[in-house]
């Protein structure tokens, strides 16, 4: 009988943001399933924690430091991913980053950088492995996205905007690859408490945000569907109603 929590054996996937929250926690849920990891973020230490921690329960993981907003750090990540595991059969896109306040107020730098890791990183990560998931004639692709994307809060609008972006980008993608065997879905979840909050003044009550692990929970729901079967848009949001 195989084991239903071990859907992914054999398969391998690549995690961007796994240094820590919700990229963390996905790439923890995965090496739960059986998948081997290549995990991507910024932070070195961080993605060294995260592989640490998969190798201890027995599952394999390769880290390699990755700034997503750079096309040739994607590039590496991706050579070396096929270096290490020799396919790729899961991306998701979970790095992100986020700057709230009015847009009278919002400053250009803050406004870029969202555009540059919340839609360009998703952008590249998903041109460098879809040709290898093409000629696998599978793959799946799970992009991060918010669900400000859909729902105007006040506060959030670039930061809106650049999960927007990722919403429509995953809706094309996934019509371009319908043939190729390669499924695209776009994850829309509510707050989440992760360390993105450390940050913000006036933050919501994060005892009544998502969990990281509920997330990563639905993201392996999305990895895990049978052949035939796409989840290309999920909403997720906490029981306690909070964005």
């Amino acid at each position: 009988m195989t084991d239903a929590r071990r859907a992914l054996e054999g398969r391998v996937a690549l995690v961007t943001g796994a240094g820590r929250g919700l990229g963390r926690a996905v790439a923890l849920a995965l090496a739960a399933e059986g998948a081997a990891v290549a995990l991507a973020a910024r932070s070195e230490a961080e993605l060294a924690a995260t592989a640490a921690e998969i190798d201890r329960s027995g599952g394999r993981a390769r880290a390699v430091p990755t700034d997503v907003t750079s096309e040739s750090a994607i590039e590496t990540l991706v050579r070396e991913t096929l270096a290490a595991f020799a396919r790729v059969d899961v991306l998701v896109t979970a790095a992100g980053t986020a700057v709230f306040g009015p847009v009278a107020d919002g400053k250009t730098a803050d406004w870029d950088a969202m555009l540059a890791v919340n839609l360009r990183g998703v952008m590249l990560t998903c041109r460098a492995v879809v040709p290898v998931m093409v000629r696998q004639g599978s793959g799946t692709i799970i992009n991060v996205a918010s669900i400000a994307a859909a729902r105007a809060i006040p506060g959030a609008a670039a930061y809106g905007a650049s999960k927007a972006g990722v919403v429509a980008w995953s809706r094309g993608l996934a019509e371009e690859l319908r043939g190729a065997g390669v499924r695209v879905g776009v994850l829309l979840p509510g707050a989440i408490d992760t360390p993105l909050w450390n940050a913000t003044a006036s933050a919501p009550d994060r005892a009544k945000m998502l969990r990281p692990e509920q997330v990563a929970a639905a993201v392996v729901l999305m990895a895990t569907l049978p052949a035939g079967a796409a989840l290309e848009e999920l909403t997720l949001l906490p029981a306690g109603g909070i964005l």
